[in-house]
């Protein structure tokens, strides 16, 4: 046997008796257990157990403060009890503080103006929120799940608190330096003035000097331009970012002369997969296969003259039945083959946006339902509780950055390796 003096100290559980004194209600409870009622919700056996065990403590909290009470001459005693409705994630408690006669007592487990036990209802609602649900849905979820009754105007002052932290890191300093930036923009539809406007959000995604992820910002903006992003751009810039090697974009006209009148050493890197979306639009179906496999030689080739000598010979056999494709590479073969200067890892992280596509994917699959949102920052709120509670899916290093990270090292110098951490 261990010595006394080294043996651990064990905390006692209390008996059922003592966390519902009332043995009737004991019983009752037990016996609804028995039958396995539900546990959770509206009349559900824990919130019946949570109550007993709320209303139970609150009177020992009474009497603890009587008790204490060292002054011969009191007369402080019990004076009745008070009635209220309290939320809990458990459902809504028919709770009953005492009173005393001086109205000294202050309870410590639930406040005198308390109605609410814990945050664990604010948690929950914006979950829901962030999943897509509606204010109305969300209403639904609570009475149904947890017997919580709530206004409209309550849901929606909970989701309104998030603003402050939206305002927060909007501002944000950021990281002076980003390997890589992508920028795209996904658009909703927003009720202003009694009408539904298309409004585009302008997304910008980036990969820091170690390879990590983050998204530097969400603006809303009336519509999606090459001025509305140089605003963006510039936004980037007051916040703290001097100087990013790659820019990934789609073929927005005039998209990569705001950005180098901006970051003017930055490399722009125009988006392939958009590239072949835009160079088989008007294809006809029969042969739409054989256009697609002679773009893949040019944009797999192993260099640029390998390149132009493929784009060359896609233009012979295809220019005189789709004569504004070649032409369309030609003029944006600068930005096209950027990314043929590095090494098959590299190439592979830059030649599309499909990084940021995937965080709009990740959007959409929570916002597809909705038609219109009511107002900027109900969408505002909607998407960035929508990213905070799904940072796992998109907030993560960049694949295989070892070898990336050295072939920056050869190409960029001390530009990048002065960025390290």
């Amino acid at each position: 046997m261990e010595p006394k003096a080294t043996r651990k100290s064990r905390v006692r559980t209390p008996r059922l008796e003592e966390l519902i004194p009332d043995a009737s209600r004991r019983n009752e409870i037990l016996s609804r257990l028995y039958n396995k009622d539900s546990l959770l919700g509206e009349g559900g056996i824990f919130t019946d157990m949570l109550q007993s065990m709320i209303n139970a403590a609150l009177e020992g909290e009474m009497d603890y403060t009587l008790n204490s009470d060292t002054n011969p001459e009191s007369s402080n005693r019990r004076n009745g009890h008070t009635h209220k409705q309290v939320r809990s994630s458990a459902g809504t408690l028919d709770i009953h503080p005492p009173r005393d006669r001086d109205g000294t007592h202050e309870p410590v487990i639930l406040k005198k103006w308390e109605r609410e036990l814990g945050t664990g209802i604010d948690d929950i609602i914006l979950s829901l929120y962030a999943r897509g649900q509606s204010v109305e849905d969300v209403r639904f979820q609570l009475r149904k799940l947890y017997g919580v009754e709530l206004s409209a105007g309550s849901i929606s002052a909970v989701t309104d608190r998030i603003l402050p932290e939206v305002t927060q890191w909007q501002n944000r300093l950021l990281m002076p330096f980003y390997s890589i930036v992508y920028l795209d923009a996904i658009h909703y539809k927003v009720r202003e003035d009694g009408r539904v406007v298309s409004k585009a959000f302008y997304t910008t995604y980036g990969v820091d000097a170690n390879g990590e992820r983050d998204i530097l910002g969400l603006y809303l903006k009336e519509s999606e331009g090459a001025r509305q992003w140089g605003f963006v751009l510039e936004d980037l810039k007051k916040r703290g970012v001097e100087d990013v090697l790659f820019f990934c974009i789609d073929g927005l006209t005039g998209f990569k002369d705001v950005i180098e009148s901006v970051f003017p050493t930055s490399q722009v890197q125009r988006c392939i997969v958009h590239m072949i979306r835009n160079s088989t639009r008007f294809v006809s179906n029969k042969d739409i296969k054989a256009v697609c496999a002679d773009l893949k030689t040019i944009y797999t080739s192993a260099d640029r003259e390998q390149a132009e000598t493929a784009l060359t010979s896609f233009a012979i056999t295809w220019d005189k039945k789709y004569k504004e494709i070649s032409p369309k590479w030609t003029e944006n073969w600068s930005e096209l083959m950027a990314y043929m200067d590095y090494g098959p890892h590299m190439r592979r992280l830059i030649y599309t946006t499909n990084p940021v596509e995937a965080v709009h994917r990740i959007l959409r699959k929570v916002t597809k339902t909705k038609g219109a949102w009511s107002s900027d920052n109900g969408l505002l709120k909607q998407i960035y509780l929508t990213l905070k509670y799904n940072e796992n899916s998109w907030k993560r290093k960049a694949f295989n950055w070892l070898a990336i990270q050295r072939e920056l090292i050869d190409q960029f110098g001390e530009r990048y390796t002065k960025h390290l951490g």
